[in-house]
């Protein structure tokens, strides 16, 4: 039976009430396959005290600051109680005294602006991250330090992780289900919540701008297209002569609905086929490859040593560790 993986959530004054509640629910969908459950989720706040929510109800919790301090992973759901933080104004004291307990080495979660918290407590200083598309540019402006990604759902940077607005706190939080215990775990988890394991692109596709006419075409179909194709070479130009556009044309709004240029996605997608063949399969890594469109096992290993850090092999090890075939 895995280990029970504990999560504290940190309320703060004026906390968004969907994105509090969001983690409970997608990690308390995880169970592992004898139906025991993989994580242990505590709602607490700086204090011990109730806060208030924006919605215009108070929530009481039953921890204070020491949930964070026995936690694995601390996650910090957005607060519009804050607005001073983009203007340079300290976190309140109370807070920074609550944040001090999480040991080193815990993992330590925002969902959209929670990103906001890790940067005022100076913990994205020089790390990759990413918040909300409108909040970006004072975000930016207050936090230069950050590296800011504005056109991801999320930002995987090691042991701190950050999402985008609302919905890319489910993507993150099955995202980390994954990590923990493989896609089987992360899917049923998805199914129970009724969403998506996994969606496409990035925050490109949302940030506001104007409507298109409606006898403009799209790419979508275009990526159904080619989804059901992974495995086969699918080159630029038959992209767009599916679509029946121009090379530059097809390139310039795929970019626009993804967040990335096809190619990019091609291979996102391609990576996605080879970490589920590794993850719930023993083929051998050159018919995993074949299947999932790299063609080659050497063309995978680079692939993935340059999106995940891992070889094929070590990345299998990680999800399938009691696999006698792998001894």
């Amino acid at each position: 039976m895995p280990a029970l993986r504990r999560i504290a959530v940190l309320a703060l004054e004026g906390v968004a009430p969907f994105e509090l509640g969001m983690p409970s629910r997608v990690f308390g969908n995880a169970r592992a396959k004898d139906g025991s459950a993989l994580y242990e989720v505590t709602v607490c706040t700086a204090d011990g005290q109730p806060v208030n929510s924006d919605a215009g109800f108070s929530v009481g919790v039953t921890a204070g600051p020491e949930a964070l301090a026995a936690a694995d992973t601390v996650i910090v759901p957005p607060t519009h109680a804050m607005p001073g933080l983009l203007r340079g104004e300290p976190l309140p004291q109370a807070l920074v005294d609550a944040l001090a307990h999480i040991r080193p080495g815990t993992r330590i979660v925002s969902i959209c602006t929670g990103s906001e918290v890790l940067a005022a407590a100076g913990l994205l200083d020089g790390r990759a991250a990413t918040t909300h598309w409108e909040h970006a540019p004072e975000f930016q402006r207050a936090f230069p330090r950050v590296k800011l990604d504005e056109d991801v759902l999320f930002v995987d940077d090691g042991d701190i992780l950050t999402s985008a607005g609302v919905a890319a706190g489910i993507d993150l939080c099955l995202y980390l289900i994954r990590a923990d215990h493989g896609t089987a775990a992360a899917n049923r988890a998805a199914r129970l919540c009724v969403v998506p394991p996994w969606r496409d692109g990035g925050q490109a596709q949302y940030i506001d701008r104007p409507v298109p006419e409606p006898t403009v075409a799209t790419t979508t179909a275009t990526r159904a297209w080619a989804l059901e194709r992974l495995a086969e070479p699918i080159a630029l130009a038959e992209l767009a002569a599916h679509a029946r556009m121009s090379l530059r044309t097809f390139t310039r709004r795929f970019r626009d609905e993804v967040g990335m240029t096809p190619v990019q996605w091609l291979t996102g997608q391609r990576l996605e086929v080879a970490r589920q063949l590794l993850e719930s399969s023993d083929l051998p890594v050159d018919l995993v490859a074949h299947r999932a469109g790299f063609g080659s096992a050497n063309s995978l290993r680079q692939h993935m040593r340059a999106a995940l850090g891992v070889s094929p092999i070590a990345y299998r090890r990680t999800f399938q560790p009691q696999n006698p075939a792998l001894a």
